[in-house]
């Protein structure tokens, strides 16, 4: 089989896009296909894999999957390149709303691939023993460290990420320096079981516990490795409301991946 794909980042967190609206290439339960179409040296290579699809009242639909070839809860990045993607498939012109396996989510672009997502409403901050969690469309840790460069951050997400507060499931990791202008963040994700150049749910779950500890924040911007994010936000106590994920989105390349099932 011959796959068309699309391969976007979003500040350094890289997808295949797949158009599935006229035909079907990969169901949920590809597994096997998928992990290996997201394989850095016998795939293509990719932090996760998005099929956009048709939505009988929407836009259309996103259906994600982490690099291990599992269906996954919200990624915020991943949402941002599939409203690019949609945009330059001209399925919309500046402003989108499209389901994800959290609800729907309002978009729009603007020049030069910046795309700004609105995420979902969080409700509650609990405070752990290794930080903060949220759910911001997928469970996050957000644990604020003096210097960044003293945190291995492989060795230590993963240890907070399979421990017992968060099982079966488990977590993702932020590891956030607070600077005079921004937030430095660095993230561990589950499905990937790495850490990645940035996490777009991750970012916003460090922006929120920020401004729970600060409570007077409406706009906080961060910096991962792949490039800088801002978030924006409405806050009430521990309940944010209309945020809103913005940063830039790059379509890299396109190709056709020969799949052959037998191999």
């Amino acid at each position: 089989m011959h796959i068309l794909f699309h391969k976007y980042h979003g500040t350094g967190n890289d997808f295949i896009l797949i158009d599935q609206r006229k035909k079907k290439y990969l169901a949920v339960d590809d597994q096997q296909q998928i992990e290996r179409l997201c394989h850095r040296h016998f795939g293509i290579g990719a932090d996760g894999l998005i099929l956009l699809q048709n939505h009988a009242e929407l836009d259309f639909e996103m259906v994600y999957f982490n690099s291990d070839g599992c269906t996954s809860s919200m990624c915020g990045n991943g949402g941002r390149c599939i409203v690019a993607f949609a945009h330059y498939l001209g399925v919309f012109e500046d402003r989108c709303e499209f389901m994800a396996v959290d609800g729907a989510h309002q978009a729009r672009i603007k020049a030069d691939g910046w795309v700004e997502l609105k995420m979902g409403n969080v409700k509650g901050v609990d405070i752990k023993e290794e930080g903060y969690f949220l759910q911001t469309g997928s469970p996050h840790v957000v644990q604020f460290v003096e210097q960044m460069e003293d945190v291995n951050i492989v060795h230590e997400g993963r240890a907070i990420r399979y421990s017992e507060p968060y099982a079966p499931g488990g977590s993702n990791v932020n590891f956030v320096q607070i600077h005079a202008d921004y937030l430095q963040v660095a993230t561990y994700e589950r499905g990937v079981e790495n850490e990645t150049l940035s996490c777009g749910t991750g970012v916003t779950a460090a922006a929120l516990a920020y401004a729970f500890q600060k409570k007077d924040q409406s706009e906080v911007a961060i910096r991962t490795k792949g490039g800088d994010l801002i978030v924006q936000f409405e806050q009430d106590g521990d309940t944010f409301n209309n945020i809103w994920l913005c940063g830039a989105t790059k379509r890299v390349f396109e190709g056709v991946f020969v799949m052959d099932y037998k191999s």
